[in-house]
């Protein structure tokens, strides 16, 4: 079965009018308030005010509105004027998708899909042409950006799991359940492994790590 992307488009249909663009953002809508979990056809359809036959006149299935949603999101993300340094290119980028997959937190699970939207391959682009900008080559270019986009996708689900089940009583059990095995875990207790922290400051700090690294590589090619 082909993806949505890969399928014409159909424009016209008699009946009510619903767009793509409304089943979008009302797609987008139900799931930041329910999650994936809470995205079904019918339930998609009721907040339209449209019939399941209509609806499915425009998308073939429940992947096809998260693809588009996931699309959707990415157009969020500002694209970078690509004309100072590579890096701090890519550090726009990234820092800008990060953002708003925390926006819709139900997002970063669902990256793993083979997304072809124009938003999506947008942003890819302007990635690996800034990482070409800044000299890599394959097959670094290609482990670079999965490196990256990693990392992005990894930050933004570890701060959307630790949001959802953000539980003061449980995270104070688990800090005494841990400094009660502080000799066998001292740097866990040292550092705090369990505190909150600034999520916006250690993402960016990580993705210095990062970026580092590749100008490393850059300079002093293996």
């Amino acid at each position: 079965m082909t993806g949505v992307w890969l399928r014409p488009r159909r424009t016209s249909r008699t009946g009510p009018p619903l767009s793509r663009e409304r089943i979008v953002a009302e797609a987008v809508a139900l799931l930041d308030a329910e999650g994936v979990e809470g995205l079904t056809m019918r339930r998609l359809a009721q907040r339209l005010d449209a019939g399941p036959t209509t609806l499915y006149w425009h998308v073939s299935a429940k992947e096809d509105v998260v693809d588009l949603a996931l699309d959707q999101i990415f157009g969020e993300v500002r694209l970078p004027a690509d004309a100072g340094d590579w890096a701090d290119d890519v550090r726009a980028l990234l820092t800008g998708w990060r953002a708003a997959m925390v926006r819709h937190p139900w997002s970063a699970a669902l990256i793993g899909r083979p997304l072809l939207g124009p938003n999506v391959l947008t942003r890819t682009e302007h990635l690996q042409a800034a990482l070409r900008r800044g000299g890599l080559v394959e097959p670094h270019l290609g482990a670079a950006t999965h490196a990256l986009a990693n990392y992005v996708i990894g930050a933004a689900l570890t701060h959307a799991t630790w949001q959802q089940l953000d539980d003061p009583e449980a995270r104070h059990a688990a800090r005494e359940h841990l400094a009660g095995q502080r000799d066998t875990y001292p740097t866990l207790v040292e550092h705090g492994h369990l505190d909150d922290r600034d999520w916006d400051e250690t993402f960016d700090h990580g993705l210095t790590y990062l970026l580092d690294g590749i100008r490393g590589h850059i300079r002093s090619p293996c």
